[in-house]
């Protein structure tokens, strides 16, 4: 255990050097929700009807879980960059613990992350975003994020083991991004056909961006809470379980 532990950290350190020789990856994945929240509050919110509401505090929510759908088409890209570079078979033939090389890129795509989830943070605060939150319920936010940044990131890993190509790597995440827009990120579900409407109510994203405007509200999260756990932990447990099969199977031919 203390072997792996060692062997995680010394390569996240690496692989976190690799993202600061680099910080226009984090500076890019925070301009797209960045771009689509100016959008959204300047041009399209005094049309959007949603109640007493200021419409960048309802927005917010649904901007950062595009913030770290937009974040893990890096970190697929650099796991996909080490498999393909023939780094990973390089690491075989060293005394180290095969569970890090993964781990190592999950660490450092939270780390990754929680830095642009900061700056679309300062953004929705310059533009008007205020909550009245406590600092536990901040601390949940925090762990909202943490638990769906985690989630999506070994989800990320499946395609950085199997993609063939660097288009195949990148475009698995567009559907991600995409996801929030069929959903309460943007607009009520109320006003949407019934179809659209029944997916967008039964789909992960809506459950945790209202968990976490709740919060934002210090309002109780109620049943939402519990999907977005849910949610966030079975997409987490089957992620982690096909990512580390397929690598084991990968390491091992």
């Amino acid at each position: 255990m203390t072997s792996h532990v060692h062997d995680t950290i010394v390569l996240f350190r690496r692989s976190l050097r690799h993202v600061l020789r680099s910080p226009d990856t984090i500076i890019t994945t925070a301009i797209t929700p960045i771009a689509m929240l100016l959008l959204f509050v300047y041009v399209f919110g005094g049309a959007i009807d949603v109640g007493d509401a200021n419409y960048v505090n309802y927005l917010l929510p649904g901007i950062l879980l595009i913030t770290v759908a937009s974040g893990i088409a890096y970190t697929a890209l650099r796991l996909f960059t080490d498999v393909s570079g023939g780094i990973v078979e390089r690491f075989r033939s060293m005394p180290i613990s095969r569970p890090a090389v993964l781990w190592s890129h999950v660490l450092t795509s939270v780390v990754a992350n929680l830095v642009a989830l900061a700056l679309v943070m300062v953004v929705a605060l310059a533009i008007g975003f205020r909550s009245g939150a406590g600092v536990l319920a901040w601390l949940a936010v925090l762990g909202v994020m943490v638990l769906f940044t985690l989630a999506l990131t070994w989800l990320a890993v499946i395609p950085g083991l199997s993609a063939r190509t660097v288009d195949g790597v990148s475009g698995f995440s567009y559907p991600l991004i995409f996801l929030p827009f069929i959903s309460s990120a943007f607009v009520p579900t109320d006003g949407m056909p019934g179809p659209v409407r029944w997916f967008a109510e039964h789909q992960p994203v809506t459950p945790i961006v209202n968990t976490l405007r709740s919060l934002f509200l210090e309002q109780p999260v109620g049943r939402d809470g519990w999907l977005t756990v849910g949610w966030c932990l079975a997409v987490l447990v089957v992620a982690y379980l096909v990512a580390t099969r397929m690598y084991a199977r990968k390491i091992a031919h």
